[in-house]
């Protein structure tokens, strides 16, 4: 009866391993996933106070008609800048979802962004909000594509850069 004891012992040591792999494959995308990210621009803001505005009334529907807009998305991340007209669009789609906002630096030159962005989530779908003058420069370099540039009075595009396994990028844009 000593034998069973000593040949479960090695297996234990065997299978831990082995589960810790499986555990960390079901938390990772599987190999050939498309990397999806989802690029909007935060939604209207509210006139005052000027140097850190929430969102006007228009702006808080706008956010709710992104949540709708993305009830269906296998979002694994959601990212903003540290102020509030951003974190404000994106927290309808993160409370739905149960993910937290993640904050990201704007000014950092997009190809930091990006670079961060695939090395994190390289075969996930991921939302993130910038400003009109972050936005496009941003996607451009997500998908190595021209984008144009978006005037102060543009709200409710969304960019849709998928990155599939084979290297093909497509961009899609559609208003929210």
């Amino acid at each position: 009866m000593g034998a069973p004891a000593s040949v479960t012992s090695p297996m234990r040591l065997l299978l831990l391993p082995l589960l810790l792999l499986l555990s960390a494959c079901a938390t990772t995308a599987k190999p050939g996933s498309d990397t999806v990210f989802i690029v909007v621009r935060h939604a209207e803001k509210a006139e005052t106070p000027a140097n850190d505005p929430p969102l006007s009334a228009a702006g808080r529907a706008r956010a709710d008609a992104l949540a709708a807009a993305l009830v269906d998305a296998p979002l694994r991340a959601v990212y903003a800048p540290p102020t509030r007209r951003t974190r404000e669009t994106v927290a309808p789609v993160a409370r739905a979802k149960d993910l937290d906002v993640r904050d990201y630096d704007a000014a950092r030159p997009p190809a930091d962004t990006a670079t961060v962005l695939h090395i994190r989530h390289a075969g996930q779908q991921v939302l993130v909000v910038g400003h009109s003058n972050t936005v496009p420069a941003l996607v451009s370099t997500l998908c190595a594509c021209p984008v144009l540039p978006l005037d102060e009075d543009d709200y409710g595009d969304l960019y849709e850069v998928r990155i599939r396994a084979s290297g093909e990028v497509r961009l899609t844009t559609r208003t929210f």
